[in-house]
């Protein structure tokens, strides 16, 4: 057993021995449908923290041929598929994390090894493990990996799967490198796409947190299926944990599931099947208590740099996405890197990606997708471009508080207030503009509401309607805005077209609130009205 070639199961026993394991070997099932098939190139990408390290494992632990895995597998999800036994233990098999390689220092300069020096040790270590097992098959002088796996499969018939964690390490340490990543890629098109490689290789996995790196309009793996957080398809329920698994863990764990969902729930993939953080989830259950864990593993400053590029209408759109509203994207020009980027499009394609955005593929827009990561945004946002947003969050509690009192004049002020501090950033023109504001002015109540943007009603369009939590008995809010004209005319509206009984699905109070700009006199008004479902 090598630390690279024929593993063993030891990573996955740890998994399995967790306090929490929730079974994916169902997974299995997939890649055992494609292996030695022309189908057998995977490429899974997610965001940090998803499981991607623990689904290397298990594949290792799977179909690797030096030791019997059954007892690990037996009365797991896996052991219900007619091909159970059918691959299990028949291959040799090369696990690698990338990233142990990029942290490695250089003895004789001791500073971090480069990326070109990564992609050297990479094959160096794996040739060294290979001619210990398979002597007579691999030269000392040998330093080509693929081709000294082909020597290997050439003389014992023995077929390798390749697993490789953490693949873009190389695109996201050395974004700049553009030498080593072509010297990385050539290295990766001998092992998965050369001729030689179709025979020694029955199943090439990939995971990591970027697809597949383009250059120009073409992938230069482009034989290999990619899984993405905008294209999962149809590995959804390999994401993250599902709704049902999180369900089952807080009946287990005794923990109410309405918290979880309201902090924790929001990535949507095919824009209905719902898909937690583990890590976020188990910690969550681990400590009892309903924290930011997942957004704690890594700095803010990432986002920061990302969300503070200049592109036109970018930082509108953070705004209308902190007040939970939705904005459209383009991902498909992502270059799937980190330094490339032409446009908005592509900071939000790459935010999906990392996780920071959900992604609605339907309708093609992207969110903040739940409170946890939007309390990143916020720490994200704190600095002197963004002042004047910190301040209306900041604000936001007492607007809240002067709605549900029914005091209009304070309402009207302190929207106001956010309009005037914020006009240099929103183009405050039509009733979408004033729907930004608002939606920002109320950032405090997405801990205690659900936002949703144009409630249809069958006769038109409540703007927004802030529907109560589970957890808080605050009366429903429904907003009519108008650009124009009056407060008491957006009341009218909402009457006229019977909004409130469009809220089929709650009974309790309801307040009416109309909100108003004028643009002649540069004035809010606010008018509010109680009304009993």
């Amino acid at each position: 057993m090598g630390i690279y070639f024929n593993t063993g199961t030891k990573k996955f026993c740890s998994a399995l021995q967790s306090k929490i394991y929730v079974d994916k070997t169902g997974f299995l099932t997939y890649t055992n449908s494609v292996i030695d098939t022309e189908d057998r190139y995977i490429c899974l990408s997610r965001p940090r923290r998803f499981g991607k390290s623990i689904t290397a494992a298990m594949l290792a632990a799977y179909y690797g041929k030096s030791f019997d895995s059954s007892a690990l597998f037996d009365g797991k999800k896996i052991a219900q598929s007619a091909d159970y036994k059918k691959y299990m233990n028949k291959y040799d098999i090369i696990e690698v994390d990338l990233n142990v390689f990029r942290r490695r220092i250089d003895p004789q300069t001791n500073m971090p090894v480069t990326a070109a020096q990564t992609i050297s040790l990479f094959q160096q270590e794996i040739i060294q493990e290979l001619r210990e097992t398979y002597p007579n098959c691999v030269d000392t002088e040998e330093s080509d990996l693929p081709n000294a796996m082909a020597r290997v499969y050439a003389q014992t018939g023995s077929a390798f799967i390749v697993i490789i964690d953490e693949w873009d390490t190389i695109f996201r340490e050395d974004p700049d490198d553009e030498e080593a990543q072509k010297l990385y890629l050539k290295l990766l098109r001998g092992l998965f796409k050369d001729s030689t490689s179709k025979e020694f290789l029955a199943l090439g996995y990939l995971t990591g947190i970027l697809p597949v790196k383009k250059y120009g309009t073409q992938s230069a793996l482009n034989n290999f299926d990619e899984f993405t957080m905008i294209n999962p398809e149809p590995l959804e329920e390999y994401v993250g944990f599902t709704e049902a698994e999180v369900q089952d863990l807080c009946e287990e764990y005794h923990t109410d599931y309405t918290r979880i969902r309201q902090w924790y729930d929001g990535y949507q993939l095919n824009n209905h099947f719902h898909i937690y953080n583990p890590k976020s989830v188990v910690d969550a259950l681990r400590r009892h208590r309903i924290d930011n864990y997942w957004t704690r593993t890594e700095t803010y400053e990432s986002l920061k740099k990302y969300i503070s590029m200049n592109f036109d209408g970018l930082k509108d759109d953070v705004i209308e996405m902190l007040g939970g509203g939705r904005c459209s994207v383009n991902p498909d020009k992502f270059q799937n890197d980190m330094v490339t980027f032409r446009s908005k499009d592509d900071v939000f394609a790459l935010l999906i990606h990392l996780g920071y955005l959900a992604f609605d593929h339907d309708r093609r827009e992207v969110y903040i997708p739940n409170e946890e990561v939007r309390s990143e945004f916020v720490n994200a946002i704190e600095g002197n471009e963004w002042n004047t947003v910190v301040n209306a969050i900041s604000a936001s509690d007492k607007l809240l508080r002067a709605t549900l009192k029914n005091e209009e004049e304070k309402v009207a002020d302190a929207v106001g207030r956010v309009h005037m501090e914020n006009i240099s950033v929103i183009r405050y023109n039509d009733e979408n503009s004033l729907s930004c504001v608002i939606t920002l002015a109320y950032y405090s109540a997405m801990k205690d509401y659900v936002l949703i943007r144009e409630l249809p009603t069958g006769e038109g369009f409540a703007d927004i309607a802030f529907l109560p939590r589970q957890h808080t008995d605050s009366p429903a809010l429904l907003v009519e805005l108008k650009y124009d004209h009056t407060a008491e005319s957006a009341i009218d509206q909402i009457k006229a077209k019977k909004y409130a009984g469009k809220l089929t699905a709650y009974n309790g109070n309801v307040l009416l609130v109309g909100i108003s700009y004028d643009r002649k006199t540069k004035r809010h008004q606010c008018k509010i009205e109680t009304a009993v479902l």
